[in-house]
């Protein structure tokens, strides 16, 4: 199957042009507080740089509605213009996110909102772009996007449909950032993804969405693909509610998984964009699962979350539109912050501006034990 279209709102910019030019320079957008009413300003988190009254104007939606649908909804529009589609006539859109409206109802709470639940905010999105035949709305925490293109990608294989749009929305609400904080895994200062001196991540919020298209689908719309989604896997390993394991079993089956449905061996990937968290234990467990799948052959790794934050159930769908970035403009985007090595963690790239990936691995891992791996590869 084929990727046609993609659309992104992150930290770093609403639009992949906007995103390609940070990732090439080095622009972390992750900074101080600027939307959010919180009490918690001592922690930087990555906010999309634009006001909802921003967002709402850009998109045309509705200032009121949850600051996840507003970025869903200018993501899904950029994804299908790329894709030369005008809406989302005859396709299915699946949608992650676990925050959905909560910032609506925080904002006038004790008054519910009905833009609440987290399906709500993917139906809205849907109806607001029209022609959509349905919709869903996967929540497994920091792997909901990642799964939501799992899933797009299995409705592809059933023959059920030809095209779909998949991906996920996340915004940033006291909920969200008072639970990271509660589990005392938020960094006060940016976050260092496989630095021995890490000490948490930072919270970060956006959207992205990916048009999925049968191979012949795309020919017959005369449309010239992007890349393709070669391979995928998802496992639950259930070691812990919160916690990776020390061997990084999920994450190390999810990798094998989506190698084995992509043909290819370990060693065809040319990088690995890595959950890469920031915490202790993430960076570790994910080291040793990198370890268990690529040996002593171990291809370039970097972290994108020192770019956008923790980005959470966006996250996968987010990172997704950067691997296709880094296959079609030639280039490995680098680890920011990254200074001293741990022996418990990979070693992180640099990054490369004239590189030439074929291969790209990207890993989304969610409590739970809930991991998933995505493969893309060069359109040939």
């Amino acid at each position: 199957m084929v990727i046609t279209g993609a659309g992104v709102a992150c930290a770093i910019g609403v639009g992949k042009a906007a995103c390609l030019e940070a990732l090439r320079s080095g622009r972390s957008g992750i900074g101080p507080v600027r939307y959010l009413q919180t009490a918690l300003k001592d922690f930087p988190v990555g906010e999309v740089p634009l006001s909802n009254a921003e967002l709402g104007q850009l998109c045309g939606a509705p200032v009121q509605w949850s600051r996840t649908t507003l970025l869903s909804v200018c993501a899904l529009r950029e994804a299908l213009d790329e894709a030369g589609l005008k809406d989302g006539t005859g396709m299915f859109l699946c949608g992650g996110t676990t925050v959905g409206g909560m910032d609506v109802t925080e904002k006038n709470w004790p008054s519910y909102s009905p833009h609440h639940g987290c399906g709500a905010t993917t139906d809205l999105a849907a109806l607001f772009v029209g022609g959509f035949d349905d919709a869903t709305t996967l929540s497994t925490a920091c792997s909901s996007a990642a799964n939501a293109i799992i899933l797009g990608a299995n409705l592809l294989r059933s023959g059920k449909y030809r095209r779909v749009v998949a991906g996920g929305s996340e915004c940033l609400s006291n909920f969200h950032l008072n639970g990271f904080h509660s589990l005392m895994i938020l960094d006060s200062e940016p976050c260092r993804p496989f630095d021995a001196t890490r000490a948490g991540l930072n919270l970060g919020e956006g959207a992205a969405y990916l048009v999925l298209e049968t191979a012949d689908s795309a020919r017959e719309r005369g449309v010239r693909p992007l890349a393709r989604l070669s391979g995928f896997g998802n496992a639950c390993d259930a070691f812990h509610q919160t916690a990776s394991s020390e061997n990084g079993e999920g994450a190390f089956l999810a990798m094998t998984k989506a190698l084995r449905m992509s043909g290819l061996e370990a060693s065809a990937i040319d990088y690995v964009n890595a959950h890469g968290t920031g915490t202790p234990n993430n960076d570790a467990s994910e080291s040793a699962a990198l370890r268990r799948v690529f040996g002593s052959s171990l291809p370039p790794v970097s972290s994108t979350k020192a770019f956008t934050g923790h980005t959470t159930s966006a996250s996968g769908s987010i990172e997704a539109v950067f691997c296709l970035l880094a296959l079609q403009e030639g280039f490995l985007p680098p680890q920011l912050n990254w200074r001293t090595p741990d022996p418990a963690c990979v070693k992180p790239c640099c990054g490369q501006a004239d590189a030439a990936p074929r291969h790209i691995l990207s890993n989304a891992f969610g409590f739970g034990g809930n991991d998933s791996s995505l493969i893309f590869s060069a359109y040939e």
